[in-house]
């Protein structure tokens, strides 16, 4: 079996509700479909597509808001 993205998860908007209030980073990029590294890149130039909330060390980004993005594009 090869990786890629065929074997990438296809999120649902109840899948991502089911998240709760806040996801990570990572699952957000996922969602929207960019790699991590870009994430990481745009969440610290304060580009990612919805808000982040850097707490400590840790990237936090709120559902709701991703699923408006999502909802829109």
């Amino acid at each position: 079996m090869t990786v890629g993205a065929s074997s990438r998860k296809a999120w649902t908007r109840e899948d991502i509700l089911g998240l709760g209030m806040t996801t990570d980073l990572e699952t957000a990029a996922e969602i929207i479909g960019i790699g991590r590294s870009k994430a990481y890149q745009l969440a610290k130039q304060s580009e990612f597509p919805v808000r982040v909330r850097r707490i400590g060390r840790r990237y936090v980004v709120p559902v709701l808001p991703l699923l408006t993005y999502l909802e829109e594009t």
